[in-house]
Order: structure tokens, then sequence, then C-alpha cells
């Protein structure tokens, strides 16, 4: 079974784990969330179809929805709150650093800036973003956005994107529908938000053009 497999079948996968390790997949179900947000440099795990098929399963009584959101809001939130700490390590570091080829410290600043004017806003809509989500706690961390205030959208913006995708799984996965075109639903998924994330960056270059 391949990485890209398990993204696109996580369903199946999911279901078959549960048959077989019963309580045991929450532990797993745990780690795969805090690993994809917690360590830059894994945001290819699932995410968001996960939380939604984690949801379909607590709709037919595999498994627990109390239980599920519970452990994997925690995972999300402590997941940021690792990435953002190696971030934060890094980020003194570098506001120590001289302007050279590899690095321009008024762009550094102007970022230090921009999160904590907006990076609240970012945390929180990263959460929906495949990739984004990964990086923007690390970023936070490295531009220094103050601890207290990235807290605060951490736990808002893992609290939206666990609660709303699992419910949403809960509620509508089992439709013979949504099940019938699961896997489109999860291309759409990865592909959607990143199609939105290019065309905004693509739309900011036109205009400082």
């Amino acid at each position: 079974m391949t990485l890209l497999d398990f993204i696109l079948h996580v369903d199946k996968h999911l279901e078959v784990f549960v048959q077989n390790y019963g309580a045991w997949v929450y532990a797993v179900l745990f780690l795969i969330i805090f690993v994809e947000t917690g360590v830059v440099v894994m945001p290819f795990l699932p995410g968001d179809s996960l939380l939604f098929v984690v949801g379909a399963m607590c709709g037919v009584g595999l498994m627990s929805y109390p239980l599920s959101v519970g452990l994997l809001l925690a995972a999300a939130i402590l997941g940021n709150q690792s990435n953002y700490a190696i971030g934060r390590y890094f980020g003194p570091k570098v506001f120590g650093w001289e302007d050279s080829r590899w690095f321009n410290k008024k762009a550094f600043e102007q970022a230090h800036a921009f999160y904590e004017k907006y990076g609240g806003i970012t945390i929180v809509a990263a959460r929906f973003m495949p990739f984004l989500r990964t990086f923007a706690p690390f970023v936070a961390g490295v531009a220094c956005m103050t601890r207290r205030r990235f807290l605060l959208f951490d736990v808002t913006g893992g609290a939206l994107w666990v609660i709303g995708i699992v419910t949403i799984g809960y509620f509508f996965g089992n439709i013979s529908w949504v099940k019938l075109h699961l896997d489109k639903i999860i291309w759409a998924m990865i592909l959607i938000p990143g199609l939105v994330i290019m065309a905004g960056a693509l739309r900011a270059r036109l205009k400082s053009a």
C-alpha cells in the first residue's frame, strides 16, 4: 500500500484497520494529525479527507464521535504548537542575521509585522488548506508571532477544522451518493484549496507587477 493509495482510499483502509485493531485506531489517527500539523516536512499526510472519513465511521457506530473529536482536536492543537515552537526556536537566530545574498532582513521584519497584524486569520484559514496548514504555524514561529496570540487562533482554527469536518462526515459521509463519489470528493479536498492558493498568489503577483 502506497501513501497515495492510503490518501485516496482512506475510507477503505480505515474501516479495515478499525475492524482488525479496534481502539488502536485512535492512537494512529492522533499520530497522523499531530505529525501532519506538527512536523514541517510532513505536509503530504491526509488531513481533511481523514477527518471526513472518521466522521462517517462515527456515523455508523464504528468509532466514538466524542472521543474522535477530542483526540483529533488535541492532536491538531498540539501539532501546531510543536510546529510554532520549532519556528520560534529559529526565529530569534534569524533576526540576528545581517542582509546577505540569501537573506533579506527587511523582508523578514515585514513578515513579522504581517503576522502580528494579519497572522490570526492566516492561522485559522490555513487549517482548511493542504500543505499551507503545515507551514503556517512554522512561519508564525519564525516571524515571532506572540505566543498568546498564536494560541488563540491555533485553538480557534483547530476547533473549526476538526469539529466542522468530522461533523460533516458524521451527517453526510454515509449517504449513498457521497460514498459512491468519495474518491472524487477526496481529490476535490486536495486540489480545490491548492488552486485557490495559486489563484490568490497569481493575483497578488499581477497587482505588484
